[in-house]
């Protein structure tokens, strides 16, 4: 038992001497630790703000904004409709196409014939109406020559008073059946007219239902046209910018396929949407551009001109978009850079607006700006032409 008691006394003290061992160490760890870091920040504080190898995150250069004229633009976006579309339909019923002239995108005349309709029945009808006036004018001239004589003999009494007043009234009887042929033969005439169906105006065919063979209806429509050839882009604008807009603004639509077409605004629109809060503005098209460029149905974006204002750009390399945000580097003292928001505005090619939160004297990281953190030591390229002045 003695012995017993004489090992758990050995054991004990073994393991409290390992556990003295471990504290040991672990002190003269932390004091290694300890030093290594305030040499480093010495070493940081005596090379300004460098680390203590010496080497800045980053070689960069610099710039400034830039102050300069730059147009000023309102984008929106809408579609191209005909300005106007004419609905051309028959003008009489029940009567059959014989033949069809004109087709989708043909370009008219005003009065051109398009199609031709079945003329048989109204032109014989028209023969008729001219036979009927014929005979109404013979009537005519016998009924006058009559009531001619009897004024002659009206104070002679060789007849009678009766028989003047017949004479009188035969010649009116045969003035209103002259006329009324007359009247029937003119509406035939139009009807026969109406036999060709011709173009209200000189524009563009955009659609067409005649067929040859089919028979004409009522309000049948059998071409569309789009009066003039022009077309129109209404392109919707916020309620806020329809007041920078005025009547002859000169608006530049870019197309599907990359075409740049220029217009005229010719009206904006009286009313807003309730929903949408957008109002519609109306933008004149050159007749030339269309069907080339440009066809009705097309979507496209555009700009218009509003003149010129002054503006502060950098580099569209100096600015770094970050979760819906621009930032851009702003040199510190010490060689640090410093991340800051930004407004940006229009874009000119390879230069962008800045609008707020940078002052126009400020320098700022122009290129690399993703490689970077706020924060960071860099190192500043040497100015083209003055390698030493600018080396750091």
């Amino acid at each position: 038992m003695s012995s017993t008691f004489f090992n758990l006394r050995d054991w004990r003290a073994k393991a409290l001497a390992a556990v003295i061992a471990v504290a040991l160490a672990t002190t003269a760890v932390w004091a290694v630790v300890r030093h290594a870091a305030e040499s480093k920040a010495t070493a940081e504080t005596s090379n300004g703000g460098q680390t203590a190898a010496g080497k800045p995150a980053l070689t960069v250069s610099l710039t400034k904004p830039q102050r300069a004229d730059w147009p000023r633009t309102l984008a929106a976006n809408g579609s191209i409709v005909a300005w106007q579309e004419a609905i051309i339909g028959a003008e009489v019923s029940n009567f059959r196409l014989t033949e069809v002239l004109v087709n989708v995108g043909d370009r008219v005349k005003k009065g051109q014939v398009l199609a031709r309709i079945s003329g048989e029945t109204v032109a014989a009808e028209l023969a008729q109406g001219k036979a009927a006036l014929a005979e109404a004018q013979a009537t005519l001239a016998e009924a006058r020559a009559n009531a001619e004589r009897a004024r002659q003999l009206q104070n002679s009494g060789a007849i009678s008073a009766q028989q003047i007043n017949q004479y009188l009234t035969a010649e009116q009887t045969a003035v209103a059946r002259v006329n009324a042929a007359r009247a029937k033969l003119q509406a035939d005439e139009v009807r026969m007219a109406q036999t060709r169906v011709v173009a209200p105006d000189a524009g563009i065919i955009s659609a067409r239902n005649a067929a040859a063979g089919s028979l004409t209806q009522p309000g049948q429509e059998l071409f569309k046209l789009i009066r003039g050839g022009r077309l129109e882009w209404r392109a919707e604008v916020t309620e806020a910018e329809l007041s920078r807009l005025t009547p002859g603004t000169v608006a530049t639509l870019t197309t599907p396929n990359g075409t740049r077409v220029s217009g005229k605004l010719r009206m904006v629109g009286p009313t807003v949407d309730p929903q949408t809060r957008n109002g519609l503005v109306y933008v004149d098209l050159p007749t030339e551009a269309t069907g080339r460029d440009i066809r009705a149905g097309m979507f496209a974006r555009g700009e218009f001109d509003l003149g010129q204002a002054t503006a502060l750009s950098l580099p569209q390399s100096a600015v770094l978009l970050r979760e819906g945000f621009a930032y851009v580097f702003r040199l510190e003292e010490g060689n640090r850079v410093a991340l800051t928001k930004v407004t940006v505005g229009r874009r000119d090619g390879e230069r962008v607006e800045i609008s707020g939160g940078l002052d126009a004297n400020a320098q700022v990281v122009a290129g690399g700006v993703g490689f970077l953190a706020d924060g960071d030591v860099v190192r500043i390229a040497p100015e083209a032409g003055r390698p030493e002045a600018a080396a750091r």
